[in-house]
């Protein structure tokens, strides 16, 4: 894909980001967390996640069911990453993309640095660990962007 792909994404970010708010809060509303209270704060809806995702029957899951698994997940950790720590979506060129480009949440570290991540891909990673644990990914984004003082495996 072309730098103009990523050009175009970055015009569209608001609305984009905007539906992303929106798909979690769907998601919330679906898992039965009141609406006013999602609003106040996404993590009223984690103990539902939790149980939702711990219930799901993954060993007959097809291809589609994990892609909508996927980006429920990556919804709802960004709307947290939006709301409680003031993460900003930004496109962001990627040649090694399918589409050029990625859509990634920047915030700012305790120690001052702005640090980026892939909700996506902290989703993924979440997914090819099971059991998925919502509590643990959200750590592990968290992490990553330097919101805490722990430490991720590895570092």
């Amino acid at each position: 894909m072309s730098s103009d792909s990523a050009a175009s994404a970055r015009a569209d970010l608001a609305r984009w980001a905007e539906d992303a708010r929106e798909n979690a809060a769907d998601l919330a509303e679906v898992l039965g967390v009141d609406a006013a209270d999602y609003a106040a704060d996404p993590l009223v809806a984690l103990p539902a996640l939790e149980d939702y995702v711990s219930r799901l029957p993954l060993d007959e899951f097809e291809s589609e069911d994990w892609f909508g698994l996927h980006g429920d997940l990556a919804v709802y950790l960004a709307d947290v990453l939006v709301r409680r720590h003031d993460a900003e979506w930004q496109v962001v060129s990627d040649s090694e993309a399918p589409r050029g480009f990625r859509y990634l949440l920047f915030a700012r570290a305790l120690d001052g640095v702005v640090r980026g991540v892939d909700p996506y891909d902290v989703a993924l990673d979440e997914i090819q660990h099971l059991p998925i644990e919502v509590i643990r990914m959200l750590a592990h984004a968290e992490t990553a962007l330097g919101l805490t003082k722990g430490r991720m495996d590895g570092e």
